[in-house]
């Protein structure tokens, strides 16, 4: 692959359409997934042992990103049924049954830049991108093979990234467990010279204009 060429969609960009069979049959997205947000991870390859590990801790949590109305979709350039030999597998060592679905297609892959070259010409890389319901590339993650995903944090980002898309507020660093500010999100700040003056005299938990803060929207 020649790297000059190389692209992903960007934070912003319209998450690429892709038809695809999966192991719990033909995926087309984004209609099979309209009004739901969705976690599309990548991993390197079937049968190897980080992905594995990270399958299992994905499903671990399946139930709080249903809860959080977050679709899994999980994907490999290997073939649908070196697929279905895996998950298989995995449920036969673990005592786990992977209830999301995991697709193939080379397709996927070129569409979203989960092969990095200088990483490995054909194993895809453990990219993670969180889509939005309206279809819209929300925040986007890559590991190198050699280290596997904290799926915690990934769950962790999708209930920051709720709290910005539906009541516009962000998140200060380590959120919800932030040294100063625990769980409280930040109010977007001033943009006027009058506007920032007005926060100074009425906000009591304003540390300056430009951070202020308030309880989690409930």
């Amino acid at each position: 692959m020649n790297t000059q060429n190389f692209a992903f969609p960007l934070i912003g960009d319209q998450a690429p359409a892709f038809k695809a069979q999966s192991t719990q049959g033909p995926i087309n997205f984004p209609e099979d997934y309209k009004g739901s947000w969705v976690v599309l991870f990548s991993h390197p390859a079937d049968f190897t042992p980080v992905c594995t590990t990270e399958f299992i801790a994905f499903q671990d949590l399946h139930k709080e990103f249903e809860a959080r109305n977050a679709k899994l979709i999980g994907y490999s350039v290997d073939g649908i049924h070196s697929h279905i030999e895996w998950l298989r597998n995995i449920e036969k060592n673990f005592k786990v049954t992977i209830k999301f679905p995991l697709i193939a297609g080379q397709h996927v892959a070129e569409k979203y830049g989960m092969i990095h070259p200088n990483a490995d010409s054909t194993a895809t890389v453990r990219a993670v991108f969180i889509i939005a319901p309206q279809g819209t590339v929300a925040s986007i993650m890559f590991y190198p093979l050699s280290n596997g995903r904290n799926i915690f944090e990934i769950l962790r980002l999708i209930d920051s990234l709720q709290l910005s898309y539906n009541h516009q507020r962000a998140t200060p660093a380590n959120w919800p467990h932030n040294r100063i500010y625990k769980e409280k999100v930040i109010v977007p700040p001033a943009s006027t010279m009058e506007a920032a003056q007005e926060v100074l005299s009425k906000n009591t938990d304003a540390r300056d204009w430009y951070i202020i803060t308030e309880d989690k929207p409930l």
